[in-house]
């Protein structure tokens, strides 16, 4: 069996989903609070995402910074939510899309180019 393929597997102990939260490619994590003991339970990948939240990160550059695919990240993320280790801020939806400050501030800015 291909060693690409079991890693993630084994990393999320077989589970493909987050059991809560969606976690697109552009959800922003945050790691809150102090950086849990080395007895927390946590696996290295688990302590890794954290030291790289530390800052806000999306999933996606969770993804790249650890080798792993992005479901993978998904479902470890959605791991150290349900623990309370990290916050997350989904997308914004497309109703706020229509805002038209926002609008304003894109022109804004292309013409100060």
């Amino acid at each position: 069996m291909d060693p690409e393929i079991i890693r993630p597997y084994v990393v999320t102990r077989g589970r493909t989903q987050p059991a809560h939260g969606r976690f697109d490619l552009i959800s922003m994590a945050l790691a809150v609070g102090p950086a849990p003991g080395p007895d927390a339970g946590l696996d290295p990948e688990h302590l890794r995402i954290l030291q790289l939240c530390r800052e806000p990160k999306s999933v996606a550059e969770i993804a790249a910074y650890l080798d792993l695919p992005a479901g993978t990240i998904r479902v470890l993320l959605g791991d150290l939510f349900d623990r309370e280790l990290v916050s997350a801020q989904e997308p914004q939806s497309e109703v706020d899309m229509h805002d038209m400050k926002m609008y304003r501030a894109v022109l804004d800015g292309l013409r100060s180019l």
